[in-house]
């Protein structure tokens, strides 16, 4: 039968599409079939086939096409009820058959009259298109894709938690002897740590092991997180900090940055073990790491003024340490670099030699240069409101680019840098210590009281005339200006200062 003379090109293409996919262009010894297709029109519109011959009517663009082909054994699945012999309602009427020529019927598409409004259908008269079949398809599969891929997160998150948490157990206590000789001491494991080549702290069942041996001795320090105690380990002295349960985030976060690779350095503070303990009622989430006697910077310049290789020794030593915390150490077992956020003379600890480390790292983020993303603590904790850069009070600064946090640590640094030298004694005279803005602000400010200091009236802490008097005090005064503007990226850089000071500290003859 030849093909209808209004077959458009549109059904001619489909058709030949159609024909292609079923392979009716190979040869069988079978049966033989009525054919409509242009390549049968050479064989006398017929073709030959090991399977059955078809006929189908078709309804497209309000017009009846009709086809019939051959279709090969292999295409005759499922066995019974054959895919391509099935019809489709008010679209499609195909007629599957066995013996020769019995594709001659003509077949009619039996019609789905629906009124327009009340059958639900989607067409000019009341029937579902192609368009609206896809849409109704199509909608309730992407909603599924989407709830998986939310269900998919939220797995990978709730599983990241409690692995943590799950490889800080040790499934049986009486082997830790196994791992860790009991003639081991602090500084024994400290050395290991550092020479170890990965610096990313102990092995986690000697973390535990570490933690579960500890004996408190008293509250060195309370915080909004919990508490900072004294603990006694085979006859050393250690920090501990103690975590309430529903500082859990801040605890995981601050343990997973010291952890990171490469990160031990003289002027971070030392990480030992993370432990978290858990009696059925209770839990307690610790942190234990090295204890520096005169303990933070704030309560160091609170008891002692410094003389000015003492203030040069502070301040070199903490841009080290910031210096080394945001450098990024390329390389399989490199660096991201990582911006503190929250630095001020408390979170900086004073070591025996006088020198500073860098601590409570809590809110710090890291940046994975491999991918470019910023990896930002995932808690509501906030930065101290005195110490924060006018970027951060406006909220101008640009959370997607990295140097940005560094800046801000930056101008907490300048501010550090004040508390010191304001306690420097130079010629006899030095001044009593304060906190930054303490003559413009509350000891309680908001951000909105800082904001008006800090970016409306564009005031910084005082610099003494006296200060010129003394090559190191105006060496210091000048550092802390550029550390001030309000534009963070014409700051100083952390290893920019290291490197001023080191050569102040040559000038000076002071050995660091």
């Amino acid at each position: 039968m030849q093909c209808n003379g209004n077959i458009t090109i549109m059904a001619k293409k489909q058709m030949l599409l159609t024909l292609l996919v079923l392979g009716l262009f190979r040869r069988y010894d079978a049966l033989w079939c009525n054919c409509t297709t242009a390549q049968c029109q050479k064989t006398g519109s017929q073709c030959e086939t090991d399977g059955a011959c078809m006929a189908s009517t078709s309804f497209i663009d309000g017009q009846e096409q009709h086809i019939r082909i051959c279709i090969t054994r292999d295409k005759l699945v499922p066995p019974g009820q054959p895919f391509y012999c099935l019809s489709a309602e008010g679209l499609l009427n195909t007629h599957c058959c066995y013996t020769n020529y019995c594709n001659s019927l003509d077949l009619k598409v039996p019609s789905v009259t629906l009124r327009p409004g009340l059958g639900g259908g989607f067409g000019p008269d009341g029937t579902w298109g192609p368009v609206e079949l896809v849409a109704v398809v199509a909608g309730p599969v992407c909603l599924l894709c989407v709830l998986l891929i939310m269900a998919v997160f939220l797995f990978q998150y709730h599983q990241r938690a409690y692995s943590h948490r799950q490889r800080l157990e040790v499934e049986d206590p009486s082997c830790d002897h196994l791992y860790m000789a009991k003639d081991k001491t602090l500084q024994d494991l400290i050395y290991d740590m550092s020479t170890s080549g990965s610096g990313s702290g102990l092995p986690l069942f000697v973390q535990r092991t570490v933690a579960r041996t500890i004996v408190l001795q008293e509250i060195i320090g309370k915080g909004r997180f919990g508490e900072v105690w004294r603990g006694r380990w085979r006859g050393g002295d250690v920090a501990v900090k103690i975590f309430s349960s529903r500082e859990e985030r801040s605890w995981f976060r601050e343990a997973e940055i010291y952890q990171t690779v490469m990160l031990r350095h003289e002027n971070i503070l030392g990480f030992i073990a993370a432990d978290n303990k858990d009696n059925g009622t209770w839990t307690q989430l610790w942190l234990v790491s090295d204890y520096h006697e005169y303990g933070s910077l704030f309560d160091y310049l609170n008891r002692y003024s410094v003389t000015i290789e003492g203030m040069i020794k502070l301040a070199l030593s903490a841009a080290s340490g910031l210096a080394h915390l945001h450098m990024e150490i390329l390389g399989t077992q490199g660096k991201p670099g990582i911006a503190h956020r929250d630095l001020k003379s408390k979170n900086i600890l004073v070591k025996k030699n006088s020198t500073c480390a860098i601590a409570d790292l809590g809110l710090a983020v890291r940046h994975e240069s491999t991918t470019d993303t910023i990896d930002i603590a995932p808690n509501q904790r906030v930065g101290t409101k005195r110490y924060m850069a006018p970027e951060v009070l406006d909220e101008s600064i640009n959370m997607r680019h990295f140097d940005s946090f560094k800046c801000a640590d930056i101008y907490a640094l300048g501010l550090v840098y004040w508390e010191i030298t304001r306690r420097c004694n130079a010629g006899g005279i030095h001044e009593e210590y304060q906190l930054p803005y303490y003559d413009l602000v509350p000891s309680d400010p908001s951000i909105e009281e800082m904001r008006k200091v800090v970016c409306d009236q564009k005031l910084r802490p005082n610099v003494p005339n006296w200060w010129q008097s003394y090559e190191a005090l105006r060496v210091m005064g000048k550092i802390m200006r550029e550390c001030w503007y309000a534009n963070g990226a014409a700051r100083l850089t952390a290893l920019r200062i290291k490197k001023t000071l080191s050569q102040l500290s040559v000038q000076e003859d002071i050995k660091v």
